[in-house]
């Protein structure tokens, strides 16, 4: 069950100072890894694989040059999205699935805590009535 925030609203000058959940499931990083679009197809060809892949393997799924396609991946690397292995000169990918989706989760769970008390959740969670 979703907690509901009970404390009043404040405003956007005085909430900046507080220290809240949110606060700390908030990445820079990996909303930069995954603004792009490019990336996002990269990534989710590599998902849909199940299986480490070689950077050139990956790069068949969209039409990028492949030194694109290397600075694209150590992005979401850097991003804690990927992970890298090197065997010999073939550098491959994996999903961090595990890692991401608890990130993703702890975001939204984060989210649901700093919803007003006057905006009761229903189904789908928190504000569906507002």
């Amino acid at each position: 069950m979703t907690q509901v925030s009970t404390r009043r609203p404040r405003s956007p000058k005085a909430a900046a100072v507080l220290r809240r959940p949110i606060d700390q499931h908030l990445s820079a990083d990996l909303f930069k890894a995954l603004s792009d679009p490019t990336r996002l197809r990269l990534l989710a060809c590599l998902a849909k694989c199940s299986r480490p892949c070689s950077v050139s393997e990956i790069a068949e799924c969209c039409s990028v040059d492949l030194s694109v396609v290397s600075r694209h991946l150590a992005l979401l690397e850097r991003a804690g999205v990927v992970d890298a292995s090197k065997q010999g000169r073939v550098v491959s990918y994996t999903v961090r699935y595990a890692h991401v989706s608890g990130m993703l989760r702890a975001l939204a769970d984060a989210l649901d805590l700093c919803c007003p008390a006057s905006c009761a959740p229903k189904k789908g969670g928190c504000c569906d009535a507002c």
